[in-house]
Parts: structure tokens; sequence; C-alpha cells
């Protein structure tokens, strides 16, 4: 029984390692889609140059990350049958529904026309070439979802029958998998939180590039579009939070009390900025509370009763039988509050941002600027920040940039462990849903070459995000900024030539 724990934590933790290594690009890829798909929509619709070389520079970042994640992602999958296979026979008929549905038809939409887009520059008129970006961008939101949606059901199993005689789980309505409450609410969480982050990662970027006086043109229509985006999905982001928060007080009344350490049931509830206790004796020691507050979040009214964790872990095991149906409280509570904490920083550089650039005629003339010129920054109509608060702005949205993949990574680590002791939400246990058959000795190797692999990709991962990001958008040539669609007599000197566009 010992080595069977030692199994499911080690396991756990490989599982862990991988999943929070992949999704630090999955936001990213989601996020850079769209960004970069708005900017090859303003150049088609304008045909300014500045425009065509922010689309190029951000959709090579773009591919950098996407090449990442789909790596990553394929050694994820490998998991379910290493060290999982329990969990893979009992949801198999559930669970790989969805995961069909994003490989079949999402990641195969989406990789047809990152194809296209990637070889088509010199080939496809422009009009066609945007919607291939397009398309892009709807393949990563389909892939997130159906992927999104599979998780939902762990957390909320719906749509399911257990067969009597194999004790398997069996899909007895697809469309309740795919379109019930909680993947509704995390499907919105996360795309907004990927818009978030990816807005960041380019507002970071443009403002190395523009506290240097380098590539303005193009950091300054970058910097201006990636505050905005953080400005809306911020708010987004909090607002399907707290949707998905409601949502997880209904379902999963545990997960959501360890987040907020409440040891008892309390009417009305208060939210604790800070928390010290003893999980042993079930108690906090030291705690700072808003009156009320949790009531509210929880269900909408600021006197209501909110079950805590005692209460619930007594229920729980009238229900399911005995054991310890808590989760790691101090995980729990941290985790939720460094999600919560670090994307909201972001949200709030987007606001100060867009004060301090606001459009010029917002500002006395004497502080306008030209559009190859570095934005100055504005406290009022005639007053500038001063020189040093200046540096410190860029400096500041520099390291923005990864507050909202630290959000992400929390937000996931927060998401799953709370959800602990169960794999599927009141059906299978995680000790329950480990292999049987392999030992602690292979868990630990494959475990530690999946964490040296990942240590060798991250390095080259940061290695090429540095390079390009840093160089900045490169000079176009006239071949570039052609239209395909256009007469051109050299166009067919090539047309013979297979594969010319790669020359």
């Amino acid at each position: 029984m010992h080595l069977a724990l030692e199994n499911v934590d080690i396991a756990r933790w490989q599982f862990g390692i991988t999943t929070v290594y992949h999704y630090l690009f999955v936001p990213l890829t989601i996020g850079l889609a769209a960004l970069t798909a708005v900017l090859e929509t303003a150049w088609v619709r304008t045909g300014k140059e500045h425009y065509l070389k922010a689309t190029k520079f951000w959709g090579k970042l773009f591919l950098i990350n996407i090449a990442m994640g789909v790596v990553t992602g394929i050694v994820q999958e490998f998991q379910f049958g290493m060290n999982w296979s329990e969990y893979s026979r009992f949801v198999g008929d559930v669970f790989g529904a969805p995961l069909a549905f994003e490989a079949l038809l999402a990641f195969f939409f989406e990789s047809t026309f990152i194809g296209l887009w990637i070889f088509g520059w010199d080939r496809l008129p422009k009009k066609v070439h945007l919607a291939c970006i397009w398309m892009v961008s709807l393949g990563t939101v389909l892939s997130a979802s159906f992927i999104l949606a599979a998780n939902s059901w762990m957390q909320h199993p719906v749509g399911y029958r257990i067969d009597a005689e194999t004790g398997r789980a069996e899909m007895t309505d697809i469309v309740a998998v795919l379109t019930q409450k909680t993947a509704v609410v995390v499907v919105a969480h996360t795309l907004t939180a990927a818009f978030l982050t990816a807005a960041a990662f380019m507002a970071g970027i443009a403002c190395y590039h523009l506290a240097r006086r380098r590539h303005v043109k193009v950091m300054r229509t970058s910097l201006r579009l990636a505050l905005t985006v953080m400005v809306v999905f911020g708010i987004g982001t909090a607002l399907s939070g707290d949707a998905l928060g409601k949502v997880m007080y209904e379902q999963q009344p545990m997960k959501m009390a360890a987040a907020e350490a409440l040891w008892e049931t309390e009417k009305p509830a208060p939210f604790t900025l800070f928390a010290y206790g003893d999980v042993d004796e079930g108690h906090n020691k030291v705690a700072v509370e808003i009156p009320g507050v949790l009531s509210y979040l929880g269900k909408g009214d600021f006197s209501a009763e909110v079950p805590g964790i005692n209460d619930i872990n007594e229920a729980e095991q009238l229900k399911y039988g005995p054991g310890d149906y808590r989760p790691n409280i101090p995980v729990a509570y941290w985790g939720f509050r460094w999600m919560i904490g670090f994307g909201m920083t972001s949200f709030a550089f987007g606001v100060v941002g867009l004060w301090l650039t606001r459009r010029r005629f917002w500002l006395a003339p004497e502080h306008r600027t030209a559009s190859d010129e570095p934005p100055k920054l504005m406290l009022t109509r005639g007053r500038s920040l001063a020189v040093r608060p200046s540096r410190w702005f860029w400096r500041i949205g520099l390291i923005t940039m990864v507050f909202p993949l630290i959000a992400n990574s929390w937000g996931w680590i927060f998401t799953e462990t709370g959800r602990q002791p169960w794999a599927v939400y009141g059906l299978l246990k995680t000790s329950a849903a480990v292999s049987p058959g392999v030992s602690t000795a292979e868990v630990l190797t494959s475990l530690a070459v999946f964490t040296a692999l990942y240590g060798v990709l991250a390095v080259i991962e940061v290695r090429l995000l540095l390079t390009y990001a840093k160089a900045g958008p490169a000079e176009l040539t006239p071949n570039e900024l052609r239209d395909p669609g256009d007469d051109d007599p050299g166009a067919d000197a090539d047309a013979d030539r297979p594969l010319a566009f790669a020359y």
C-alpha cells in the first residue's frame, strides 16, 4: 500500500510538471493568433507598412510558441497510458470523445491553415491569406474548448452512465458533455485569460523596444493594441472568474471553502485577505477578513450561508465513505490568491498604461508626438511623467509580461489540486486511477526523463524567443509588400518550380 501511494504522488508530480509547462504555451498561442490576425487585418485594410512589419514579427513569435506547445502537448498525452491506465480505462469512453474532436477537427483545421499562412505569403492574395490566420485563431479556440470540456467533465460528470458489468463510465449525451454549465464558464474564463496573457506578452516586448527608441512605429502600435486588450479582457477575466466561482460553490463546495480557508460554516461568510492556520486542528490562527464578501462571491447575497471545510468533509464521509476529503489547504488558499493577484496586476498595468499613453487629442499640442516617436507618458493634459518614473514604467511593463503566465499556472494548480482526492469528482479517486503494473522506479525514471527533457526545451524556447524578440521586426523587401493577387511579370517565371515560395 505504501508503494501504491508513492506511485500516486510521483505520478501526480510528473503530470503536474508536464501540464503546467505545457500550459505556459497554450494561452500565448490562443492570444497571439488573434492579435496577429488583428494586425494583419489592419494591414489589409490600410496598406500601411508598419502593420505588415508587426504582423510578421508577432507571427514569428506565435509560430515559435505553437511549435513548442504541440511538442509538449503530445508528451503530456502519453501519460494517460503510462501512469494513469486505470483512469483511462474508467473514463476512456467519455473523455476520449472531446479529445478526438480536438485532434481530428480543431487541430487538423488549425494545422492546415497554419501551413497556408506560413507558405502563402507570396502566393495567396491578401484577403485569402488574412482569412487563413483568422481560421488559425478559430482553430485554437475550438481546440481549447474541446479540451476544457473534457476537463470540465472530470470536475462535474454529466451525460454518462456506469456500465454495471465493466464498471466503466459510458457516454450517453455528448451535447451535455460539451455544453454543460461548468464547461461554458471554464471556456470563457480560460479564453479571456489567454487574451490577457498574450496582450501582456506583447506589451512587455513593446515596452522593451520603446524604452530603447527602436522600431518605434511598430512597437507603438503594438503597445496600444496590447494595452487595450489587457483592459478589456482583464475585465472579462474577472467577470468570468466570478461566474466560475459561483458554479464551483454549487458543484465543488470543498474546493472553494479550501480556497478561502473557511473551516467552519458561517453566515454571513467573510473573505480572508490573509490567513494562517493549523490544518491538522482545522482552524485558522490568524485571519484578516472582510465581512460578508465571501457570501456574495459564492451566493450573490452578502448574508448567505457558506459551508466550511470541516462540515463539508463530514458530509462527504457520510456520502462516499470513510476518508479525508480535504485537498491541500495551503496550496488551494495561496494558489487562488496568486492567480487573482498576478492576473489583476496585469489588468492594472493596462489601465495605467492606457492613461499614460492616451491619444494625441487628449494632450496639449506641445506634448503630442509623431507616430515614429515614442509616446510621452502624460499624467495630465499638460504634465508629463518625470524621467525616472518613465523609465520605471517601461521596466515594469517588461516585467508584467510574465505575470499572467504565473497566474495561469497557479490557476490550473488550484483547479486540479482543489479537486483532490478525486480524479473524477464523486466517481473515481486519484489513488484508484494510477497504473497498477508500474513500479516506483519506473515512475521515478519517467519523471526524471520528462523533467530533464522539458528543461532542455525550456532553454531552447527562451533563447529563440529572446533572440527574435530582441531583434525586433525585420525590414521588408519589395516582394513582401506586393499583393500576389496583382499582375506581376516575374510571378510566371517561378510557376514551374515546385515550392518556389520556399526558396
